[in-house]
């Protein structure tokens, strides 16, 4: 197979980019819980680099290096989703935080605050974050499908879907999923910045906002649960 700078073998190619195999992880595991061992995402990302030189076509335009950091990076985030850690109880915490963010924000036309959510939910505030904290564990540093698949999104299509239905389903829901990040409060906006775009990891967060990393994981789940309760249309199609 002609691959990549005129590379025939794939076990040439694995062996060239196990370094970016590396960095990838080492990167990764530095915004993610403790109990995520970096071997388990080295040994997933190899995976990756290996389909992605059985895979790759140079005809397509983009470098071999691009194209097999995005399967690596895929593989390594599909593997922390099969392995959820997180009990249910703390899924279904989630989901009630999030709706009752979704009816104070419904009644008061306003950015719920943590101490109206705590109050919807009849609890303390201190129970309320440590609510914010557990989620956080729970969730993939992959925040582009907001832990949804395909199912969970309700897009109401048969996986047998022509291609094209389904690419325009997640479109609209990239759409908006970009419209409510821009109406989060403003804080929460500039960690899911730093945190996503420019790639920082809970210290470096915190340094930025003078807040331990704690709070910073509070701050990530509290935008992940209120963007769940502002695109609930596409979760209960």
């Amino acid at each position: 197979m002609y691959t990549a700078q005129g590379i025939r073998s794939d076990d040439a190619l694995v062996t060239r980019f196990a370094p970016l195999v590396k960095r990838i992880a080492y990167h990764m595991i530095g915004r993610l819980p403790a109990s995520v061992m970096v071997d388990d995402l080295i040994q997933a990302g190899m995976i990756g680099l290996l389909d992605a030189a059985r895979h790759y076509d140079e005809s397509q335009g983009a470098s071999f290096e691009t194209y097999a950091s995005i399967r690596v990076r895929g593989a390594m985030l599909d593997e922390l989703r099969r392995n959820d850690w997180a009990p249910k109880s703390v899924h279904r915490k989630a989901r009630e935080v999030a709706e009752a963010v979704r009816r104070v924000e419904a009644d008061t036309g306003r950015d719920a605050t943590d101490q109206q959510v705590a109050r919807e939910m009849g609890i303390s505030l201190d129970e309320y974050h440590q609510i914010l904290l557990d989620a956080s564990t729970s969730k993939v540093a992959n925040f582009e499908d907001l832990g949804l698949d395909e199912s969970a999104m309700g897009d109401g299509l048969p996986v047998n879907e022509p291609a094209p239905l389904r690419e325009v389903q997640n479109e609209r829901f990239a759409t908006s999923l970009a419209a409510a990040i821009e109406t989060l409060p403003e804080r929460e906006r500039l960690v899911l910045s730093l945190y996503y775009d420019k790639e920082f990891n809970l210290k470096e967060i915190g340094a930025v906002l003078n807040v331990t990393e704690s709070r910073v994981s509070q701050l990530l789940s509290q935008a992940y649960l209120r963007l769940r309760a502002r695109l609930g249309d596409w979760l209960n199609k």
